[in-house]
């Protein structure tokens, strides 16, 4: 959220708009619970797995005399073993019972250099050269901390790209096509950060229109604004008070609007559109009548002639 955040600041002190500050939810406090050092969840998994007697029992009883005072830290009233915490999304129960085990479950250094030389591509492969904290035979390089070094290169790849949004979401647990169920789409959707990402555009301006597009999409609600004013700013500006709207904000190269004015300048300017048509279709039809009522006076015409002219002729 905050790199969302940040980037809607940056558009907005770029184009120069007055704009408020804007509340979201930030995590980092779940997040120094799980990781930071020395007191981390991930911090005391390692500690203790690196002493042969810790049990997950053990380990749990740790995470409580430390942990206790932390708000987002909880222990379940009915369990001697797990933890809770409280993401921003929700609560999450974790069992320990194997946390352990599943921690010290790694490849040793020495096995994993020898399978990275590997003349067979694909062998080398599945053993990438290792972090250089992990080559170092007399540091304890667990499961946990072997996700946290990915996920620091993860983040600062992130942080050097310009982020597009791909959420892939899973319609239904049954895994069968055309079933869609609401409640569990919504909840990925929230656990994936896309419904606070959506609240904080809209609580800002989501719409963002260069001079140039907005001019030339919406000119046609006033045809002569283009010849009348001296810029595209100008013109912007006089289209939005044709169209009546309010709240809205004028950048350097961009117009910003809040959620739904877009709608309703599309529904003006479809009005517009339509009274048009209207014009257009009056003065086809107009022409195609004015012609046929020609060609039938025409021909009246001439067949009076034609027929006077046989009656002259020919008297009796």
């Amino acid at each position: 959220m905050q790199h969302v955040f940040k980037m809607e600041q940056e558009e907005y002190t770029k184009e120069e708009i007055d704009w408020s500050y804007i509340e979201f939810v930030d995590n980092q406090d779940v997040l120094d619970l799980i990781e930071k050092k020395p007191g981390g969840v991930i911090a005391l998994l390692d500690e203790a797995c690196m002493f042969p007697r810790s049990t997950h029992e053990t380990f749990a009883e740790k995470l409580y005399q430390t942990l206790k005072d932390n708000k987002r830290f909880s222990k379940p009233k009915l369990s001697r073993t797990d933890f809770t915490i409280n993401h921003y999304v929700g609560d999450v129960t974790y069992q320990t019972d194997l946390f352990l085990d599943k921690n010290k479950d790694y490849v040793v250094p020495e096995h994993a250099a020898l399978l990275c030389a590997s003349k067979c591509s694909f062998v080398s492969g599945l053993f990438p050269p290792l972090h250089e904290e992990s080559t170092k035979s007399t540091k304890f390089s667990s499961i946990a901390t072997q996700f946290k070094q990915q996920l620091q290169s993860l983040l600062e790849t992130l942080s050097a790209t310009e982020p597009h949004y791909i959420r892939c979401v899973k319609p239904n647990n049954l895994l069968k096509p055309g079933i869609f169920e609401n409640n569990d789409v919504l909840q990925q959707l929230r656990c994936g950060g896309v419904m606070e990402a959506i609240r904080i555009s809209c609580d800002g301006y989501p719409t963002r229109k260069n001079f140039d597009e907005f001019v030339q999409r919406f000119s046609i609600m006033e045809p002569k604004v283009l010849k009348s004013c001296p810029d595209e700013m100008t013109a912007c500006k006089r289209l939005l008070d044709k169209a009546n709207l309010k709240d809205y904000q004028i950048g350097k190269t961009k117009v910003f609007l809040r959620a739904g004015q877009m709608a309703e300048l599309d529904a003006c300017r479809a009005e517009v559109l339509g009274r048009s048509a209207i014009v257009i279709q009056k003065k086809a039809r107009t022409y195609i009548c004015e012609k046929q009522y020609k060609l039938l006076r025409f021909s009246a015409i001439e067949l009076q002639r034609a027929i006077k002219g046989i009656n002259y002729l020919n008297p009796f």
